[in-house]
This record gives structure tokens, C-alpha cells and sequence, in this order.
């Protein structure tokens, strides 16, 4: 006996549209399993006898839909083994139903043979009903998996399997990570058949809907709003693409790899004021200023044909994977700790042996309070270090007094001394990493410190009426007392 699961479509509208055909298999059928019997075919086929089994029950049984598609097709591979089966499918078995896909990947390994069958596809009726052109550009989305990753806003976007108002609110929540929440959107209810309805709403209602149900998809109209567009990625690159296109800024049209150095390090140092100033607005917007110069950087890569922002998404993304083997792989990191180990591993595979394995990842491009910490972290994972801070320290006041006993006045004492001093800084660092403190981190507290005392004797100098030089020292040395006891 040969094993086979013959799949058949419902169409997307009334019995007329039905093929004859399908119509014929559907009343002759031995034993016909439907996905869902909520289809106007099978209420009229009812009332010429059809008798079939469907698999509405079982949709109460889990509370993903995966799981539900999942058993529908076991049963249905189990049920073949032994007798031919018919299954019946809403619309056309090739479009939007995961149960088809299921089975034509299982029944290959089952030994089972996978017929498809005819039926509409209800995007034929939608088109129809909307009267819109697919050659314009349209995604078929599953409102029961959707993300906003997926989304091109600029296209028609229609969204399949909003079967209650629980998926139209997970779709309504989706839709307005991209769009505002008075977007027009349209609900369709059976398209093509004689209980068509088609609604169109603002998306912020989209699950307060009451005609919801099997039949229902939603239709997001193309953006065409600059405004909304702007939070597309593509946007942006269309924008940066512009300004260096032959119609675009002169300035930005001179830009080099080199020219901008000196910008992505400013900007990079905002990100980091706007973290400590825990200011979020702030954040948004100088995180989008680093982009901007990656985006950069990236346009003049293509300009010059060298390589695109597509090839920096490429090698981030493929890196990110082949260092994280205890999340896309089998290897387990039981701490961050082991993770960091597994990455310098990898790290260390990648790029082969340096001139120095351990401190060839520090760029010499850093701050060097940076560049110091991180020399010695590294030293430090492979056992150059001392065991605990009281060496450290001691370090830190034999370079204190090699310091000071070079400053005799002289010019060769000055560069001794210069030299002590960068020893007496690296010293200090050494500490700092013993307590877990960051050296960089600190010495910006301190600033900002200096700033806040800097400025409020400034605003008592200011409002003296007297100029900063008419005061002492001693008496600025108040001011700065008085800010303390404030604690600024």
C-alpha cells in the first residue's frame, strides 16, 4: 500500500468558487480531516451531507500554535500509515498554512507521500477586494509570529492567522513599534465570499474588533509619510547615501576614513557622558550619532568599491555567532567568566599567534589611562600579577619617591621625572584594577567634581563684583570649602 496524504484547498471564498473538482473529492472523500471546520465551504457542504473530522479541538489545548500545528501533523503522518487521508485546508495549501509545511517535511522520513492539491488562495480575493497591485510590493506575514524586524512599512503588508483578539493585539503591539498608533489600517473578513467585510480603523482599535475570527486578515497600507519613515534603517542609509551622492553636502562628499577619526571618538565620549548623566533622551540621541559616523564610514567603503554597510552587518553577525558557541552552539559557559575565556579562545584561533599574543587585542588608538588597565588586566589572566593590594600600593610609593627625587631643576632631571611620572600613573592604575575600580571612570568623577566646586566659586567671584584677581588663593580655597560642605 503506498502511503500518501492528499492536501486539498478550501478556497478563499463561497462553495461557488470551489473548483469542481475539489467540490467531487470533498463529498466523496471516505474520511476528510479539516484543519478547522470555520469556513463558509464546509457550512454549505454540511447541508449536502459532508461528514468530516476537524481538528478545532485541539487548538484548546495548547497555548502556542506551534504545538497545535505540530500534533495536527503527527496524527495526520500516524493516521496514513494505514489508510489514504484527505485533509483540508482555508485558501490554498501552498500559502500560509504551517500544517502543509510540516508535512511535507515530515512525510518524506515517515515514508509518507505528500499530494497538493488545488484551491485559491485568499490573496487572490484580497487583492481583488482592495483593489491593490502585489507588483507594487508585499509582504505575507503570520500574525501569530510576528516581529517588527520583520516589517518593510514601505510595502503592502498583509497580515495572515489573525484567528482572535488575542493575536490582533499581539499584532496591534507589533505594528506600533514602527507605525503611530492612529495609522489606518484595514480588518478583512472573508474576502471573496458572500459574508465579505472589510473595516477600516485606526491601528490602536485593532484588537477591539468584535468580527475577528479564522477568516480575518489585516492589511497595513504602505508608508508614504517621511515622518514614519524615518525610523526605517533602510532610510538612513538612503539618507547617508544622498549626502555623499553628487547632488549631496560638500562637506560630507570630502569625508575619508581619516578625516573622521577625530569624530567617532568625540562621539563615542558623549555616549559615555550620557550614560553617566543617566539621561535616556540624551543617550538616544548621541547612540545615533555614533551610527551615523559607522554609517559614514560605511558609505565611503562603498563609494570607493571596496565594501558596504552589508559586509559590517555580515562580519558582526557571523562573529557574534561563532563567539557565542554556549548560545548557537553545544558548548556550555556556566559564567560570564567562562565566557570571556571561550571568546579569547576563539579570538585567539581566529586571528593566529601576534608578535604578542596576550596584548595585541589593546589598541594603541586608546586613552592611555584605558590602554594601562587594560595592558595589565590581560598580563594579569595569565598569572603576572600579585595576589593581593599591599605590593601594588608599595609599587605606588617607591614610584612616588623615584619621582620626586628626580625634580632637581635640571633638564635632564625634568625628563627622568616625566618618565617617573607616567611609571607613578601606571602604578596607580595597577591599585585601581585591585579594587575593581576603573581609572577612567573615576578620574571622570573627579572631573565632573572639579567642574561643579570650579563653578560655584566662579558664581560667588561673579557676584562679589570683585575680578578673579583682586582674590587670594586662601580665599578662592573658601569658596572651594563651602562647595564641599554643600557637596558638590
Amino acid at each position: 500500500m503506498v502511503k500518501k496524504i492528499e492536501i486539498v484547498g478550501l478556497g478563499a471564498g463561497d462553495l461557488e468558487q470551489l473548483p469542481v473538482g475539489i467540490y467531487k473529492k470533498l463529498l466523496h472523500a471516505p474520511q476528510l480531516f479539516l484543519r478547522t471546520k470555520e469556513h463558509p465551504v464546509i457550512s454549505e457542504l454540511e447541508k449536502e451531507g459532508l461528514s468530516y473530522t476537524s481538528f478545532d479541538s485541539v487548538y484548546e489545548k495548547y497555548d502556542q500554535f506551534e504545538a497545535v500545528y505540530e500534533e495536527i501533523a503527527q496524527t495526520l503522518l500516524k493516521l496514513a500509515q494505514t489508510e489514504a487521508v484527505i485533509y483540508a485546508v482555508p485558501g490554498h495549501p501552498l500559502v500560509a498554512e504551517q500544517t502543509v509545511q510540516l508535512l511535507l517535511e515530515y512525510g518524506p522520513k515517515e515514508d509518507v507521500e505528500i499530494i497538493i492539491g488545488g484551491g485559491q488562495s485568499f490573496l487572490d480575493a484580497l487583492f481583488a477586494s482592495l483593489k491593490i497591485d502585489p507588483v507594487e510590493g508585499f509582504q505575507l506575514l503570520d500574525g501569530t509570529a510576528l516581529t517588527a524586524s520583520q516589517l518593510q512599512i514601505d510595502q503592502h503588508i498583509i497580515i495572515s492567522q489573525v484567528y482572535d483578539q488575542f493575536v490582533a493585539s499581539n499584532v496591534k503591539l507589533t505594528l506600533m513599534e514602527k507605525l503611530p498608533d492612529d495609522y489606518q489600517v484595514y480588518i478583512v473578513t472573508a474576502a471573496g465570499s458572500k459574508q465579505e467585510h472589510i473595516e477600516k480603523l485606526p491601528l490602536y482599535e485593532l484588537d477591539r474588533n468584535v468580527s475577528i475570527n479564522n477568516l480575518t486578515s489585516v492589511f497595513v497600507p504602505p508608508v508614504t509619510e517621511e515622518e514614519i519613515l524615518l525610523k526605517n534603517f533602510s532610510k538612513l542609509r538612503a539618507i547617508i547615501a544622498e549626502l555623499r551622492g553628487p547632488n549631496g553636502c560638500p562637506w560630507d562628499k570630502e569625508q575619508t576614513h581619516e578625516s573622521l577619526k577625530k569624530y567617532l571618538i568625540e562621539e563615542t565620549y558623549e555616549v559615555i557622558d550620557a550614560i553617566d548623566s543617566e539621561d535616556i533622551d540624551h543617550l538616544i540621541e548621541e547612540l545615533g550619532d555614533v551610527l551615523l559616523q559607522v554609517l559614514l564610514h560605511a558609505q565611503i567603503g562603498e563609494d570607493d568599491g571596496y565594501f558596504s554597510i552589508d559586509d559590517v552587518i555580515e562580519g558582526v553577525s557571523a562573529k557574534m555567532i561563532r563567539r557565542h558557541p554556549h548560545v548557537f552552539g553545544n558548548v556550555i559557559a556556566a559564567n560570564s567568566e567562562e565566557v570571556l575565556q571561550n571568546w579569547q579562545e576563539i579570538k585567539k584561533q581566529e586571528k593566529g599567534e601576534a608578535p604578542s599574543a596576550i596584548l595585541e587585542g589593546v589598541s594603541k588608538s586608546l586613552p592611555n589611562l584605558i590602554r594601562a588597565y587594560e595592558l595589565q588586566r590581560l598580563a594579569a589572566k595569565v598569572g603576572f600579577d600579585w595576589q593581593e593590594i599591599t605590593p601594588a600600593l608599595a609599587k605606588v610609593k617607591e614610584e612616588l619617591n623615584e619621582f620626586t627625587a628626580e625634580l632637581d631643576g635640571t633638564a635632564e632631571g625634568f625628563e627622568r621625572a616625566k618618565k617617573e611620572f607616567g611609571d607613578l600613573l601606571f602604578a596607580f592604575v595597577n591599585v585601581a584594577r585591585f579594587l575593581k575600580i576603573h581609572p577612567e571612570e573615576a578620574l571622570y568623577e573627579t572631573n565632573e567634581k572639579f567642574m561643579r566646586r570650579f563653578q560655584y566659586i566662579e558664581e560667588n567671584v561673579k557676584a562679589s563684583g570683585r575680578p578673579f584677581e583682586d582674590y587670594t588663593l586662601e580665599e578662592l580655597d573658601q569658596y572651594w570649602d563651602e562647595a564641599k560642605r554643600k557637596g558638590l
